[in-house]
C-alpha cells in the first residue's frame, strides 16, 4: 500500500458529521510530520469520490483555501454544514465539539510506507 492509499483509508474512517485535521490524519497513517503529504493526497481526490475529502480542516479549525482546488472551498464548507458542522463567524470549526477522536489509536498501518515520487500536486 502506498501513502495515499493508507491516507485515503484513514480518511474513509472519519464519521459523518466529524472533522479530522491534516497532521492528525498524518499521525493516524503513520506518516508522522506529513500533514502536508495528506494535503497533497486530497487534492488528488475528485470531488465525488468515496473518499470524504471535506471532512479534513487545518488545525486552526479552518478550510485551507487555494485558488487550485476551482470552488471546492466553498464545496468544503456546504459538505460540512450539511452534515451538521457549524462554523463561527470567523468561519471556524470548534475542534473541541467536531474532532474525530477515534476510538483505536494506533496507526493505521504499521508496515513501511512507499512514499509517491514527488509530494508535490
Amino acid at each position: 500500500m502506498n501513502a495515499y492509499e493508507i491516507i485515503y483509508a484513514t480518511v474513509r474512517q472519519i464519521p459523518y458529521g466529524k472533522v479530522a485535521t491534516y497532521g492528525q490524519i498524518a499521525e493516524l497513517s503513520n506518516l508522522p510530520r506529513r500533514a502536508r503529504l495528506v494535503g497533497y493526497a486530497l487534492f488528488r481526490v475528485a470531488a465525488d469520490a468515496d473518499v470524504p475529502w471535506h471532512r479534513v480542516i487545518n488545525a486552526q479549525g479552518t478550510i485551507s483555501e487555494s485558488p487550485f482546488r476551482q470552488g471546492n472551498d466553498y464545496l468544503q464548507r456546504s459538505l460540512l454544514e450539511a452534515e451538521g458542522v457549524e462554523f463561527s463567524p470567523a468561519g471556524k470549526v470548534d475542534l473541541r465539539k467536531y474532532r474525530w477522536q477515534p476510538e483505536v489509536d494506533p496507526p493505521i498501518a504499521d508496515a513501511p510506507i512507499a512514499l509517491p515520487e514527488s509530494d508535490c500536486p
